[in-house]
């Protein structure tokens, strides 16, 4: 039997449409402006850890083999078919930003728009659907909360 923290991987997917949400603001908006580079430079960050996060609890949760890496999360959670083809390559993608944005966030580009960001909205949600569709068939559907 298998111990999956649903309700931590809740909390992160339902961190999705806020973070959705800033992208496409940022993306309909940008001037490149450096509050604007801001704005999406949180968001793709908070992106990489959503994902990472419930990538981890699902490794976890259902004894997948280990991580090494954050991008190896991703490739572990495709090669499960928590997530599919469309959904791996932008956040894969997207992980591999971490390290820039955590660790050399000096030299980040504040003034540009990310190739990333206007397609992550929908990615974001599709991996949240994928991930709800994961446990739904490995564990049956999340009980109502009354």
């Amino acid at each position: 039997m298998y111990y999956v923290n649903r309700e931590q991987i809740e909390l992160r997917l339902k961190a999705i449409p806020e973070i959705a949400e800033g992208l496409r603001q940022v993306t309909s908006s940008w001037t490149g402006d450096f509050m604007q580079g801001l704005v999406q430079e949180r968001c793709l960050h908070l992106a990489i850890e959503t994902v990472t996060d419930a990538g981890s609890y699902l490794i976890d949760g259902f004894i997948m083999r280990d991580a090494s890496s954050y991008e190896d999360i991703i490739s572990i959670i495709h090669e499960e078919k928590v997530i599919d083809d469309s959904v791996f390559a932008p956040i894969y993608e997207l992980v591999s930003l971490r390290k820039p944005l955590v660790q050399e966030y000096f030299r980040w580009n504040r003034t540009e728009l990310h190739k990333l960001t206007p397609l992550l909205p929908e990615v974001l949600e599709r991996f949240g659907a994928g991930v709800e569709g994961y446990l739904n068939r490995e564990l049956g559907p999340q009980p109502a909360r009354g």
